[in-house]
């Protein structure tokens, strides 16, 4: 079995997921916004601290640095090069390749909900941030449409069954959403069914899939003349997919 089959999820804030996999009596930690559950993590497992891998800079991803570095100052720490967190022993940019907690992870830029934003790729796993999320993406704090548009597009080029990791539980708020501005769209209302099922369950609903999200999130779906027509007859533009995409993440940021 490869490490990544078992990756964890510690709950953080309110709706934050820290993402962690153990190999070889250690613990690599994805966006530690808070060092509390990690190290309640560490203490219960008796893990060491392998590695931390950051994908961008806010503060719900990198707070909970400093503090594990006291633990570990040995422990490497990943990020991006572009950005304005600085405490990192490996700073990272497209088209890389790290090795660490037994796996190899090739680096993508993927600009958008901020300028430093590297998602870390392998075949069985995808830790992607605020980039890509269950049915929906990132809020643009500093990107343009065209570049979470690019950068998402790099995602969806990966295999289909390739795991995604994302970093907050948005899934049915973002499906609600998916589902008002496409509302004939059956795999999105039959996806928001089962989650729904889900969180009432108070069930975790990640990891997804390239594939499903494929099918599902409307922001992958921005070229498809179904959706564009759904969103032209709610009064949104939708001349193309970019303009669709626009639109959706407008009509997002206010639903």
């Amino acid at each position: 079995m490869h490490p990544l089959d078992q990756v964890l999820a510690l709950p953080a804030f309110h709706d934050n997921y820290i993402w962690c996999w153990a190999a070889q009596g250690q613990l690599h930690v994805v966006d530690p916004g808070d060092a509390a559950p990690v190290r309640a993590h560490l203490e219960a497992s008796g893990l060491s601290l392998g590695s931390i891998l950051i994908t961008h800079h806010h503060p719900d991803h990198v707070g909970g640095v400093a503090a594990l570095r006291k633990l570990a100052p040995e422990a490497p720490v990943y990020g991006p090069a572009a950005g304005p967190f600085s405490d990192l022993s490996q700073p990272l940019r497209e088209g890389d390749r790290i090795e660490t907690g037994g796996a190899q992870f090739e680096i993508l830029a993927t600009p958008g909900h901020t300028l430093d934003h590297i998602c870390y790729v392998h075949p069985n796993a995808l830790f992607c941030g605020d980039t890509l999320f269950a049915a929906g993406c990132g809020r643009l704090f500093e990107g343009e449409p065209a570049q979470m548009q690019a950068s998402l597009a790099k995602l969806a080029a990966l295999p289909d069954s390739t795991p995604v990791y994302c970093a907050h539980e948005y899934t049915l708020a973002n499906l609600r959403f998916a589902e008002a501005m496409h509302p004939e769209h059956a795999p999105t209302r039959e996806r928001r069914v089962q989650v729904q099922a889900q969180r009432d369950k108070g069930a975790i609903t990640l990891p997804s899939s390239i594939g499903l999200e494929r099918k599902t999130n409307p922001f992958l779906r921005a070229g498809d003349p179904a959706l564009q027509q759904a969103l032209r007859a709610q009064g949104h533009r939708a001349d193309d997919a970019l303009s669709a995409f626009t639109s959706l993440r407008q009509a997002k940021d206010r639903f």
